[in-house]
Order: C-alpha cells, then sequence, then structure tokens
C-alpha cells in the first residue's frame, strides 16, 4: 500500500539539500582542522618560529580550503533550487543552520587562532565571538525577510553583507596573513587593524547596505566577448596569484556595496543584469528609430 504523505511534511529536495549536506560537511570538517591545530600547538610549545609554522599551517591552510568549499556548495544549493523551480522552506532554514557552522563558527575560529591569537588577554575570542553573533543575525533577519509577501518589483538585493562573503573575505584574508608572515604567532601591528576589520566585517553583516545578489546570472545569461574573456584572465590570475587574488575578488565585492549608490544605473545594470534570453528577443523585436 502506498504510503500516505503527511501534508504537513515539509517538502525536501534531494539536490538542493545535497549541496546544503556537503556545505554543512565542510564546514563540521573546517572546524575539526582548526582544533587539530590548537591540539598541536600546544604539544610542540618552545619551537623555533619557523618549526611551529612548519607544522601548524597545513591545519589552517585545510580549514581555509574547507571554508573555500563551503561557499561553492552554498552557491549551488541555491542555484539547483530556483533552476528546477524546487525553492522550499525547509531548504531555507537548512541551508542557514549549515551557514552558521560553515560561515559563522569556522571562519570566526581560524581568525582568532590563526590571526588574533596575538591580542592581549581574551580580545581576539571576544571580536571573534561578536562576529559569530552577528552572523547567526544575519542570517535569522535575512530568513524574516525571505518569509514575508514578496512585491512584484521587488529588489533581489540582499540586506547586508551576506555570511558567505564575509566568510569567503576572512579565510582568504588569513590564507594570505599566513602565507606573509611564515608563522600564525608574529604579525606586528596589523593584528590590531586585522581586528578592526573583523569588527567592521561584523557590523557590515547586520548594517543595511545593500550588496547585489547576482541571482538574474543562470544558464540563460548572456555574455559579450570581452566579459568572456576577462572571466578567463581573472581565472588565469585566481590560480597564479591564488594568495592574492581571492583576497582581492571578496574585497571588490565588499567594496562594491558600499560605493554601489554613487555609481550609475546603466553600469549597475550592466554589472549585475545580464542580458537573458527573453530580454533579448523582446529587444530584437522592437523596430529601429531615429
Amino acid at each position: 500500500m502506498p504510503r500516505t504523505r503527511d501534508p504537513d511534511e515539509p517538502k525536501i529536495y534531494f539536490l538542493p539539500n545535497l549541496m546544503t549536506a556537503c556545505n554543512l560537511a565542510c564546514g563540521f570538517f573546517a572546524v575539526l582542522m582548526i582544533f587539530n591545530g590548537m591540539i598541536e600547538a600546544s604539544k610542540i610549545e618552545g619551537l623555533t618560529d619557523k618549526l611551529y609554522y612548519e607544522k601548524i599551517k597545513p591545519f589552517y591552510q585545510y580549514a581555509i580550503l574547507l571554508i573555500f568549499a563551503s561557499c561553492l556548495f552554498d552557491l549551488l544549493d541555491g542555484r539547483l533550487a530556483r533552476l528546477g523551480g524546487k525553492e522550499s522552506p525547509f531548504g531555507q532554514e537548512f541551508d542557514s543552520l549549515a551557514d552558521i557552522i560553515s560561515f559563522g563558527m569556522a571562519p570566526a575560529m581560524l581568525m582568532a587562532k590563526a590571526v588574533l591569537f596575538p591580542l592581549a588577554g581574551k580580545i581576539g575570542w571576544g571580536i571573534a565571538l561578536i562576529y559569530l553573533i552577528c552572523g547567526a543575525m544575519r542570517l535569522a533577519r535575512f530568513n524574516c525577510l525571505a518569509n514575508l509577501p514578496r512585491k512584484k518589483d521587488a529588489s533581489h538585493d540582499f540586506r547586508g553583507l551576506p555570511i558567505p562573503m564575509a566568510a569567503g573575505f576572512i579565510a582568504s584574508l588569513t590564507f594570505l596573513v599566513i602565507d606573509l608572515y611564515k608563522n600564525d604567532i608574529e604579525i606586528g601591528p596589523w593584528r590590531f587593524l586585522l581586528g578592526g576589520v573583523m569588527l567592521a566585517i561584523s557590523l557590515l553583516m547586520i548594517s543595511n547596505v545593500r550588496y547585489p545578489s547576482f541571482k538574474k546570472i543562470d544558464w540563460r545569461s548572456r555574455g559579450t566577448l570581452p566579459a568572456i574573456l576577462l572571466t578567463i584572465v581573472l581565472i588565469l590570475l585566481i590560480i597564479q596569484f591564488r594568495y592574492k587574488m581571492a583576497v582581492f575578488l571578496f574585497s571588490a565585492y565588499l567594496v562594491y556595496g558600499m560605493i554601489r549608490p554613487w555609481i550609475s544605473q546603466k553600469i549597475r545594470h550592466g554589472i549585475e543584469e545580464p542580458l537573458d534570453e527573453d530580454e533579448e528577443e523582446n529587444e530584437e523585436e522592437q523596430p529601429f528609430t531615429d
């Protein structure tokens, strides 16, 4: 006899939620790597900076790569859900719970241990905690706004810096710092600036600064030859200068949201809303005018 589905049971779509599960798994293993690094660090105190760096660096690098992987899976779950028309309240809540681990807990621990640890007392952990709380508040606000009745002409913009972008910026910045300084203890006066940067990122997440979601970019989006060539060059630069380019890209998005109100509508439209097939057909149907 076929099983009767409970009408109150939430719909769980396989592929989008599989991507979310992979996001959560990457976040879990990133936290585990940071814990392993902390345990290893407690065993080898007294070693020279060079030896300390050689033993501890791999743990943090693996954690950073796992956070980047979480960003990729987070991008895929939303795209797959929208592509197949399979968005659901369950997927939304599951995604937020995964995000608080992958983009909240993991980056907070990474920054506190790998970069902010030299700050006096517990200041570094305190800054990381503020980041985690702001990230959780950012996700809660996003869910509340997403559940409101959507107006026909409503914007797709994010209100506040998206937490995956905040996590990506922190992970890429940490990646650059531990590569430049070759250890995670003595980074000089930069630690104060980095602490301030993390606080600023935390406040941006709960701010009202509008950031583009780029949700209109999909398989139907049309590109131009210059845009395709620029993308290829950008990918090559990322591969060649992986330590620096990741910081540059996440920083560009962060700054773009803050200067966006002063950019002309035409330029913003060209960056954020590429022409899709339906729009192109409509434009071709319009008669030429003098």
